[in-house]
């Protein structure tokens, strides 16, 4: 059980959240939720220990084993990926080490022998027989071969790196398990695989999660980060929207019987104020409004973007077909005679662990790579918009202000037009006057959608577009991907996103390819 009391954290005299008591009990799994820079990261270091309160304190039961998805990527290039593992339960590594060192030694004393029998007896205690077959199971779950144990860590790709430091976090039973955007890279699968192991997990797990899906599967609360507040609610992420959702409605009633007896009152009070025989009257009204004014909603720290695909022209009904696509990267071949025809209206999600092949089909069919052979044509009534996964190149040594480099791309580059639509953005008053080079992940997707939005293009071709995001900006895009009325092609691990958004689904599979008309659930289902 962690158990925080009265918990606050200040910066710069500024409280980024304030009195804060909250239980966290085995059982169950919390998700917590928040706009960007609203302190959810901030939160899970304070549960770790890891940054101290301004006020307050986080307590934890005695003899509890805590664990700490980690972020960096490169501190364990020095192990291998089972040491890495394993140190997950750093005490269970430690005495590994140690047992290791005393039956190395040329001179084994008696002394050493006693102590490697207590080293050995705490060793069976904590399983330590298994610990090279739980990690097999865990990087196996995630999607790796157990071959990648005896790997070193400096070898792997970013994506390997990701599955290994979380199968570090998840190894040993540990009591609390604090995970910090665990589904970040992951693919479908591997996040199935771990919604699977949080439902059946006995201990406390606290997630931070932009993954909607995600959080209704695994959550039994939802801890809220907001107006610098942070309140806990029972039930999954949908339960909270939707209650939120009313409670906001609810009080904008409200305020709207209050505003409209208001105007009433104030329109009596005009009327009847010169009027002598009236004047008493009006001046105990004048009272009663000052009693009745209008309560203000919290000002709160999520935001809404705009997302809105419009398109110049509607397509005619050839759209794409693509005819026997092949294309090796780095010596592998990873598509392989791809061939397929795009319809009016499709919609299509390109799923699977081949991220690769997605990518690189995306940069061809836009111009940014040549096939090795095969050919594809795009409809002559076709325009296309591209979000490539990789947009760095667009923001890298550009010392252009956000609104100098949306002016690029904009048929209107009026400074009242671009600050408009910068502003539905999120980009307000001197924001948009920040150098593009150091903003950060989810203002740099922001920056892109925004490119995209101007050119009208009546196919979108988007490659993982909810990385980096808020859950309020992915909402905002997957509803103006619902919305839009042209062909939409993309790639993405967001579950809700390609359900909703999706009605055909590609995944290139070692065999070929799967291609079916249906929704994203109906194609799981024929797995």
């Amino acid at each position: 059980m962690i158990t925080v009391t009265d918990v606050s954290l200040n910066f710069d005299g500024t409280d980024l959240f304030s009195h804060v008591n909250l239980k966290f009990v085995p059982g169950n799994c919390y998700g917590i939720i928040g706009a960007n820079g609203a302190g959810k990261s901030t939160f899970l270091k304070i549960l770790s220990g890891e940054l101290d309160c301004s006020k307050g304190e986080v307590s934890i039961a005695p003899k509890t084993r805590m664990s700490v998805l980690k972020q960096d990527h490169f501190a364990y290039d020095a192990y291998t990926v089972l040491d890495t593992i394993i140190m997950g339960n750093q005490r269970l590594y430690d005495i590994m080490k140690e047992k290791d060192a005393l039956y190395a030694k040329e001179d084994f004393s008696d002394e050493d022998g006693i102590k490697a029998s207590e080293l050995e007896a705490e060793f069976a205690e904590m399983d330590g027989w298994e610990a090279e077959s739980e990690a097999s199971r865990l990087i196996q779950g995630l999607g790796l071969p157990a071959d990648i144990l005896e790997q070193q860590m400096a070898g792997l790709g970013g994506a390997e790196k990701v599955k290994v430091l979380l199968a570090q976090a998840l190894f040993g039973h540990p009591d609390i398990m604090l995970l910090d955007e665990p589904t970040n890279h992951l693919d479908i699968a591997s996040i199935s695989w771990l919604e699977d192991f949080l439902m059946d997990y006995p201990g406390t797990v606290i997630v931070v999660s932009h993954d909607r899906h995600f959080l209704n599967n695994v959550c039994t609360h939802i801890v809220d980060i907001d107006y610098s507040k942070i309140k806990m609610y029972v039930g999954n992420y949908d339960f909270w929207y939707e209650s939120s959702q009313l409670m906001q409605r609810m009080i904008r009633d409200q305020n709207k019987k209050n505003e409209d007896k208001i105007r009433e009152l104030q329109t009596f009070i005009q009327r009847f104020s010169a009027n002598k025989s009236k004047s008493r009257q009006a001046t105990s009204r004048k009272k009663l409004i000052e009693k009745l004014t209008v309560e203000e909603l919290p000002a709160s720290s999520r935001r809404y973007p705009y997302v809105g695909f419009q398109m110049d022209r509607e397509a005619g009904k050839e759209i794409l077909s693509v005819n026997g696509l092949s294309k090796t990267v780095d010596g592998v071949k990873v598509l392989n005679n791809v061939s397929f025809v795009v319809n009016k209206g499709d919609k299509i999600a390109f799923v699977g662990e081949n991220e690769i092949a997605n990518t690189t089909l995306f940069q061809i069919l836009m111009g940014e790579m040549e096939p090795d052979e095969g050919d594809f044509k795009w409809g002559i009534s076709t325009s296309q918009s591209y979000f490539p996964k990789d947009h760095s190149d667009f923001f890298n040594d550009c010392d252009l202000s956000i609104i100098k480099w949306l002016m690029q791309y904009s048929k209107d580059t009026t400074e009242t037009y671009l600050r408009g639509f910068l502003g539905r953005m999120l980009f307000s008053g001197d924001d948009v006057l920040k150098q593009v080079q150091v903003l950060s992940g989810g203002e740099k997707v922001r920056c892109m959608l925004s490119r995209m939005m101007m050119f009208g293009a009546n196919v979108l071709v988007l490659d993982q577009p909810t990385n980096h995001l808020d859950l309020e900006s992915i909402t905002a895009v997957n509803n103006g991907l619902i919305d839009f009325k042209g062909n939409i092609l993309f790639a993405s691990h967001d579950h809700q996103f390609i359900q909703t958004v999706a009605n055909r689904i590609i995944e290139f599979t070692p065999d070929g390819k799967k291609d079916k008309v249906c929704s994203y659930e109906e194609f799981i289902e024929m797995e």
